[in-house]
């Protein structure tokens, strides 16, 4: 049965403006191939397709998330935070710039991220999974990308978010999951009330 599937990665929280005035922030924003703190992975080809429709919603400039993660496959407009400027593979990788907007929850999560307070970036879309050896399972054909939002819960081990002006080619496994138990612990609650839902 296809649910909703949600994937948190940790976000470095340092902001930077362009030229024209927008805030930007750029980084990680899923990994293909590699069990996060749910015991969920993500195959590269199904991602990797998944990416290339994104780009039609990223060229309308409708890639929009929000500040929260909701349990609804429908993005909120009164909540969106960001839209999303751009994707593209790094390695496993799916790196993004993300474009902080001047709505009342853009500029909570600017101010956050002024604050150096440390959010993750979630991918939310609709599918189904199968199981694997041990506790994992993986995500199947059914899946459909809906969207990143800025949530307070990472789950993604080692996936940090970069600010514009550094670089993203820096190891990310030198980075600390800060997280550990305390999130896998929330994602597994997160998990069966959805189910029970």
């Amino acid at each position: 049965m296809k649910g909703l599937l949600i994937e948190t990665n940790l976000f470095e929280g340092k902001i930077q403006e362009d030229a024209s005035g927008r805030t930007l922030v750029k980084g990680v924003l899923q990994r293909a191939g590699a069990e996060n703190q749910n015991g969920r992975v993500y195959p590269k080809n199904i991602l990797d397709r998944e990416v290339k429709k994104y780009q039609q919603l990223i060229q309308e400039r409708r890639a929009l998330g929000e500040l929260d993660h909701p349990e609804s496959t429908v993005i909120n407009l009164k909540n969106v935070s960001h839209n999303i400027k751009e994707v593209h593979w790094e390695g496993d990788d799916v790196v993004g710039t993300v474009e902080i907007l001047p709505t009342p929850s853009g500029n909570i999560l600017k101010e956050l991220l002024r604050a150096g307070i440390l959010l993750g970036i979630s991918s939310r879309g609709m599918g189904s999974t199968e199981p694997l050896s041990g506790n994992r399972v993986q995500v199947k054909e059914d899946f459909e990308l809906l969207c990143w939002d800025f949530v307070s819960n990472p789950s993604t081990h080692g996936a940090f978010m970069r600010p514009m002006n550094e670089s993203v080619n820096r190891k990310l496994d030198e980075q600390a999951d800060v997280c550990g138990d305390f999130c896998r612990a929330q994602d597994l609650m997160r998990e069966i009330i959805t189910e029970t839902a």
